[in-house]
């Protein structure tokens, strides 16, 4: 149970009782609510129904608030940050809506895509879209070009805003999407040979300048949304397949925005018009479009950080944001930081840390705020963590993926700024349940239901998890206003993923006593061995994972065969440690191939399985050593780093294929 002394012990309300199965159907667990709204939902703001509204009445109450801000090259080096404020985007939006309907966009009908990396002229296109009842449709910045050409033909885009690196992929002649688009804008210019090869294919093309000046000419009166109106088809990149395309209505960020609201009321530290929020995750995806839209409700600013996710670090330095959301990966590499930071200390500095860290850490466990629990550890050692992200973060969300319990108490001890877990899936508008500041309790989980969503458990009986019993596991199933209307022209897979009203997330999840929830599995990536035995490969992935040699692996079973190989990226600090002490030297690359490590890296897996007492079937057999993460290589990973099991597979074909034949030879 919880010891925080500050709210109830019990953080979900029950609102209906499970039921065993019947004809063949499966147990369900309780229904569950957000203890806000045990009794009924809380009534959401009359004039917050749509996006639009949260946009343009912060244009009304903060017209001269810093809105939005990125970073000028100058002299081959990033500058200080320049900023737009609520009135100078309105301003563009206006034009860049009035140019969209000189072009022949149609209200509630035209779907326009934006297809490029976090800037302010994203948010001017997309603010444009819902101020005329436009179909905004991000398209993935980091999905190659044939994800890009089926979400322009499926979605049937006419008109693309477009970032002036992706321009040349675009204009492909020979794909069918080049033929139906009417109108290309890019965020600068266009160059000569890039205008012409437009032009050939029958698009119109437009530089941001022109574009905004046609606007201009040509104004055209607003036509905002109805909270029914679609918003966005929102793609997401799946792990296999073709990406859906999931159908949000205006009512869906509405409802959601409405709920963080009362959310974030809730709390001691209240969120104001000087907080500012630094973007990196992909605009197209959920998480980081929800938190920049409650931004914009609130009057807040939002910073762009410059490109490039390794020099993440100077973008805080020069923001100072005080929000950040990231992936477990991000979060993971500001722990390594810190600790091999910690390491290289004198023994002295380097046991005072340690002392001072399970002084906090041991107050915050008996209920004390995260800022009262130790003023001297924050002063000695914390603040220097604090400073290496900027020196003003009170909020960190880590979202995605199960973020570990270890590095989410290390960065809610160490960072001096709240740390939370929240789950969703771009189906629930990017909110499904999220943990409280301060409550130690929560530490490894994704805390309650969200404020406007209904939660239940469904048993999987293949894989073993019941929700009614002791501990309650089975499928994620959400529902309520905040969930999806559907897949865009997919009424099979959306009667598959909605059912009597329920979402099923393919998620599995477990209900703690303390009514909040931990996803330890995921139902579709289970697979049934020759002997038939099931086995979560995503699970396996999560157990092997903290071997220390390991940096990431993927785990691979075949139906055919009974064994589990998988293929491990290094962990090049480890790996190369190995080496030299077994007379070694090489880039991690060379030493992938030596057969002395692979056996080592045998050896780890097999001392991690009989720690965390895996079953036989599930200890691997065989490894491929790899020294490149997964997402730096082409398509292998979705843009929040979830492997695409496919195309790994068809990557790594040949080495499976080989390795299984060696396998079974030595078996012979």
């Amino acid at each position: 149970m919880c010891k925080s002394r500050r709210m109830k012990p019990f953080f979900a309300a029950k609102v209906e009782d499970g039921s065993q199965g019947r004809d063949g159907k499966p147990a369900v667990g309780p229904i569950y609510r957000n203890l806000l709204a045990q009794n009924q939902f809380p009534s959401p703001d009359p004039h917050l129904r749509t996006a639009w509204d949260a946009f343009s009445a912060s244009v009304e109450k903060y017209p001269r608030n810093r809105m939005l801000g990125w970073r000028e090259l100058i002299d081959g080096k990033f500058g200080p940050y320049v900023w737009k404020t609520y009135e100078q985007v309105y301003g563009e939006v206006l034009l860049a809506g009035s140019a969209l309907r000189a072009s022949g966009a149609e209200p509630g009908a035209a779907r326009v895509g934006i297809y490029g990396s976090n800037c302010p002229q994203w948010i001017v296109a997309m603010e444009a879209c819902s101020g005329h009842s436009l179909i905004c449709v991000p398209l993935y910045d980091t999905l190659g070009p044939g994800a890009v050409n089926f979400i322009i033909d499926h979605a049937e885009i006419d008109f693309i805003f477009v970032q002036d690196k992706k321009v040349e992929r675009l204009l492909d002649a020979e794909g069918t999407h080049a033929k139906r688009l009417k109108s290309v804008v890019c965020f600068t210019s266009f160059t000569e040979e890039e205008k012409k090869k437009a032009s050939s294919i029958g698009i119109q093309p437009y530089s941001w300048d022109e574009f905004l000046n046609m606007g201009k000419e040509h104004p055209s009166e607003l036509s905002p949304p109805q909270p029914s109106n679609i918003c966005t088809i929102m793609y997401t990149s799946g792990t296999s397949g073709d990406p859906k395309g999931v159908i949000l209505t205006h009512e869906n960020i509405a409802v959601n925005l409405n709920g963080v609201e009362i959310f974030m009321e809730q709390f001691e530290d209240k969120m104001t018009v000087d907080d500012v929020y630094i973007s990196f995750l992909p605009l197209a995806h959920i998480l980081d479009r929800m938190i920049e839209e409650f931004f914009f409700h609130k009057g807040a600013s939002v910073g762009y950080y410059h490109g490039d996710i390794n020099e993440l670090r100077d973008d805080l330095m020069e923001l100072k944001p005080t929000f950040l959301a990231g992936v477990p990966r991000v979060l993971e590499r500001i722990h390594e930081g810190v600790i091999k930071a910690v390491e290289e200390l004198n023994p002295v500095r380097r046991r005072v840390f340690k002392i001072l860290y399970q002084h906090k850490l041991s107050r915050m466990n008996l209920g004390f705020k995260q800022k009262d629990a130790s003023w001297l550890a924050d002063l000695l050692a914390f603040r220097k963590v604090k400073a290496r992200l900027g020196g003003r973060l009170r909020l960190i969300i880590s979202g995605a993926a199960p973020l570990s319990r270890e590095v989410e108490e290390f960065m809610r001890v160490t960072s001096c700024a709240f740390v939370l877990q929240g789950y969703g899936l771009t189906e629930t508008c990017g909110l499904a349940n999220i943990s409280s500041p301060d409550e130690m309790c929560m530490l490894g989980t994704v805390g309650p239901p969200f404020v406007y969503t209904e939660f239940r458990l469904e048993e999987v009986p293949e894989m073993g998890y019941n929700p009614l019993a002791n501990p309650p596991r089975g499928e994620i199933c959400v529902r309520g206003k905040g969930c999806f209307a559907g897949y865009y022209k997919n009424p099979d897979l959306t009667a598959e993923a909605i059912q009597d009203g329920w979402f099923h997330t393919g998620d599995i999840g477990e209900m703690l006593p303390n009514g909040v929830v931990k996803i330890i599995d995921r139902k579709k990536n289970l697979i049934k061995l020759s002997q038939g035995e099931y086995v979560a490969v995503e699970y396996l992935e999560k157990v092997y994972g903290i071997t220390p040699i390991v940096e990431d692996i993927w785990v691979y079973g075949d139906s055919f065969k009974s064994m589990l190989v998988a293929v491990v990226v290094l962990h090049e600090e480890n790996a190369t440690r190995w080496a030299h002490q077994n007379g070694h030297r090489g880039p991690l690359s060379e030493l992938c191939s030596l057969a002395q490590l692979q056996d080592y890296v045998l050896l780890e897996l097999k001392s991690t399985a009989e720690r965390t007492k895996l079953r036989g079937f599930e200890r691997i057999k065989g490894v491929i050593l790899e020294s490149q993460l997964f997402e730096a290589e082409g398509d292998l990973t979705t843009p929040t780093l979830k492997k695409k099991r496919d195309k790994l597979l068809k990557f790594y074909q040949a080495k499976i294929d080989g390795l299984y034949q060696e396998l079974t030879g030595r078996k012979r």
